[in-house]
């Protein structure tokens, strides 16, 4: 034959396409893609308006924050260089209303702005609550104050009434609606307060004490920023002054950044799970295409066609059918990601930029490399398919593909899911965790099928037991792949529900319900009992009650701390700032010792969170000093505990492990959630009119809001990875489908009833389905554990029932996917049977 392997590859590719036998290669393909491209797109997006919108998220393209003025030396070289600045400061108050109007006070975030302010983007304000409004250049007037909508319902104030803030009375006369550089400090689940900068010195609220953060924003041309940027950093590095830092766009909001990280993981995760199950589906569905041409390329050779022509024939047909398959995913995951944006609508904007071509590319690579790796290995041996076996059909099977070009193909393609991953420890954690597990599947279903072959007594035992035991024992390898198929398909499945309920709640009970939604520091020491009876009287039973003392690390054994000590900019600041230090003689319940004792009235003791140890460099033994108040207070460190900051219980970085304290000037904070009374916070700053009470309710209802947007966006991607495991479930059961059809056939032929083989066949299938939900349960529950651990850092344990319910599960899909796909095995003559296989 002189035939080119184009025209060959274009004959057989629309045959097969007629015949439906790349069905599950399509099918699997696509699915990938199609997740995988879903999630590109989404990310791409998402940076891309990160980088558009960083400077207008702090207000200007740099910024200097600090605790004390703007040193003139800044503003001076700003000016030199050409640029914009403006300068606004913001600090926690009491707001009040009058008399006459109830006299109510809330705790307030006041901002006092000039004008010019913001330098990028735009306020958005509104004439009444609840309004769209629209963006605005200007800012308050002088007597005036813009304020956020809660403010107006808890101080029970309209438009237009009066505000006291300090000595100063300000009226009402408009609703902030967006605040570009509001931030998402601890302050900022306040309401804002913003007022012009000139009216602030009449509030007599700026003392020498006062906790102000100066924030001096610049912006112009890119490369005058960039000088600018430079000067001040070495400017903050070498000057000796302390609580200078630059935010440049990098910076921008990172508490959003690190909630769409979480929700950018659960995603990616999603994904990788549907990538690999169609990984498994074309393995397998590419062997039993290759089963079904033995005999056509057995002809081939007969004719004359060379080894190298058949070879590059399927190799075309191949990457026709890849490059389909990949841009069918692409389309489709470039419309699944919109609904991305729409399910997370308040979280992302829905005028993002348009994406790159990067996702595009990406899901073309994953797509061809998908079929390359796992499906031409077993197709390419057809072309060393013998001519013999056109008479003798005993020569030519199919063997394992070789290590080498096995190896590659995983390589390559386990190189692209670590590349997407938005976590290399959660691609790893997942790509690594299936390899393993699909070795351990292998064995531990090699073992079963010889102790299944051993424990049945043939001579007592059901005959339909004896011939399903049969049937599995006689082709063992095909038994291991089957169960390690099936075992796969259904861990990612079970790791699917997991991560729906188990993972997903325990993401939930990282801010439960019943979490605290009141902050009240400031409470005086003779305030303590009086102020815990009002809380007790008012139903509040659990609460958070600890002292608070503010003091600054000034040495580590010894040695002088600065933060021209360090390069981390985190620890910079940490070392540049004083904590909120408390003691304690019984360690807090919701904090995990992870390392050394905690050990009650231990003098000369301090217990370190883990995470600033790490970022200080501190480890167990070291002697740390503070200065509190002016008073040194000397301690080493005998523990280091885990602290969940999202539990929004009261934290600390430091405790010591003691009750008492008397030398050192305290207050006390308590946490709590509010009793429904109405008035109660306003009664309690009545009788305590020192105190701050910080409402947090917004803070947590926007943290449940977030949670929600993001289990809707992954529960909408389960499904791609629900399709995935199903395929590999059909692919799994249906690649035995003509060897079952003659073995069934020759039992039929010497006499077996169609009652007897329907039984035969469900007790195997049955079987390997409990075996393979069993093992992949067990395995999705550790690789389930790792993930909450390693990666969402969660604290999670699998319940006792799930390997029981996974083994269940296992065998109902088992016999579902087998009654689909085997339906017409039974049901074939048996003469059509056999001359099938003689042919």
């Amino acid at each position: 034959m002189n035939q080119s392997f184009l025209s060959l590859g274009w004959r057989t590719l629309w045959r097969d396409l007629r015949s439906g036998e790349l069905r599950l290669l399509l099918v699997a393909v696509t699915l990938a893609v199609a997740a995988l491209t879903a999630v590109g797109f989404f990310a791409d997006r998402l940076q891309g308006g990160l980088q558009r919108d960083a400077r207008q998220l702090i207000g200007g393209d740099a910024v200097v924050a600090s605790d004390n003025p703007t040193p003139p030396a800044f503003e001076a070289q700003a000016r030199a260089l050409g640029l914009q600045t403006v300068s606004t400061l913001g600090f926690p108050t009491m707001g009040r209303a009058a008399e006459a109007q109830g006299g109510a006070s809330r705790l307030v975030a006041l901002k006092a702005v000039p004008e010019g302010y913001p330098l990028r983007g735009s306020l958005k304000v509104a004439q009444q609550p609840g309004e769209e409004g629209g963006n605005t250049r200007e800012v308050p007037a002088r007597g005036e104050v813009w304020v956020d909508a809660p403010l107006l319902a808890a101080l029970d104030l309209k438009m237009g009434d009066a505000l006291l803030l300090g000595d100063g009375s300000f009226r009402i006369v408009r609703i902030i609606v967006i605040e570009p550089d509001r931030g998402g400090g601890f302050m900022s689940f306040a309401p804002r307060v913003m007022v012009n900068a000139a009216d602030l010195p009449a509030t007599h609220l700026v003392q020498p004490a006062s906790r102000i953060t100066y924030r001096f924003a610049v912006a112009g041309e890119e490369p005058a920023v960039q000088r600018f940027t430079r000067w001040a950093d070495a400017q903050i590095q070498s000057r000796e002054a302390r609580g200078l830092r630059l935010e440049s766009v990098e910076s921008g909001r990172p508490e959003m950044r690190q909630t769409l990280d979480r929700a950018e993981k659960f995603l990616s995760l999603v994904a990788l799970l549907s990538a690999l199950l169609s990984a498994v589906a074309v393995a397998l569905a590419a062997r039993a295409f290759a089963a079904k041409h033995l005999d056509d390329c057995a002809m081939l050779r007969v004719l004359g066609l060379s080894q190298r022509t058949i070879a590059l024939s399927y190799s075309f047909e191949f990457a026709l059918v890849g490059l389909f398959a990949s841009c069918l995913g692409v389309a489709l995951g470039f419309g699944v990601h919109y609904l991305f944006v729409l399910l997370l609508a308040g979280l992302v904007e829905a005028t993002l930029p348009a994406a790159t071509l990067w996702p595009v590319a990406y899901g073309l690579g994953i797509g061809l490399t998908l079929l390359f790796a796992f499906g031409l290995p077993p197709v390419l041996q057809l072309a060393k398919v013998p001519p013999l076996r056109v008479i003798r059909r005993d020569v030519g099977q199919l063997k394992p593909a070789s290590i080498a070009v096995l190896a590659l193909g995983v390589a390559g393609f386990a190189g692209l899911l670590l590349a997407v991953s938005s976590d290399l420890k959660l691609g790893l954690i997942a790509v690594g965790g299936f390899a393993g597990a699909v070795l351990l599947f292998a064995a531990l279903s090699w073992v079963a099928v010889w102790l299944l072959r051993k424990s049945v007594n043939e001579s007592t035992a059901p005959r339909w037991l004896v011939l399903a035991t049969r049937q599995v024992s006689a082709r063992p390898a095909y038994t291991v792949v089957q169960v390690s198929a099936l075992s796969v398909g259904l861990l990612a499945l079970v790791l699917l529900v997991l991560l729906r309920t188990d993972l997903v709640q325990a993401w939930r009970q990282a801010t439960p319900p019943d979490a605290p939604n009141r902050f009240v520091i400031n409470i005086l020491p003779e305030q303590g009992d009086a102020f815990r009876k009002t809380l007790e009287d008012a139903g509040v039973a659990k609460y958070d009650w600890y002292p608070m003392f503010r003091g600054r690390l000034v040495a580590v054994n010894d040695k002088p701390v600065n933060p021209a000590d360090y390069t981390d900019e985190r620890a910079q600041r940490l070392v540049d700032r004083e904590f909120n230090l408390s003691h304690a003689a019984q360690k807090p319940p919701h904090n995990e010792l992870v390392g050394g004792r905690w050990t009650p009235e231990e003098q000369g003791a301090v217990s370190v969170e883990e995470g600033l140890a790490q970022t200080l460099g501190l480890k167990l033994g070291d002697q740390l000093r503070f200065d509190v108040g002016g008073i040194p207070s000397d301690a080493r460190i005998t523990s280091l505990r885990k602290v969940d900051w999202g539990s929004l219980h009261a934290n600390f970085f430091v405790m010591y492990p003691v009750a008492a304290m008397p030398d050192l000037p305290i207050t006390y904070l308590a946490a709590y959630r509010a009793p429904e009374t109405p008035g109660f916070d306003n009664a309690l700053v009545r009788a305590f009119p020192n105190v701050t009470n910080v409402d947090m309710s917004t803070a947590l209802a926007q943290v449940q809001r977030v949670l929600d947007q993001v289990v809707r966006a992954v529960e909408f991607l389960f499904g791609f990875t629900l399709a995935a495991g199903l395929v590999v479930l059909f692919a799994a059961i249906t690649a035995t489908r003509e060897e079952r059809a003659r073995e069934f056939a020759i039992m039929r032929a010497v006499g077996a009833s169609s009652a007897l083989l329907r039984q035969v066949q469900r007790a195997e299938l049955a079987g390997v389905g409990v075996l393979a939900g069993l093992l992949a349960t067990l395995v999705a529950m550790a690789v389930g554990w790792a993930l909450a651990k390693y990666v969402f850092e969660f604290s999670w344990s699998g319940s006792p029932w799930v390997p029981l319910a996974g083994a269940a599960a296992g065998a109902v899909l088992a016999l579902g996917a087998g009654w689909w796909g085997l339906r017409d095995v039974l049901r074939r003559p048996v003469v059509d049977t056999l001359r099938r296989a003689a042919a």
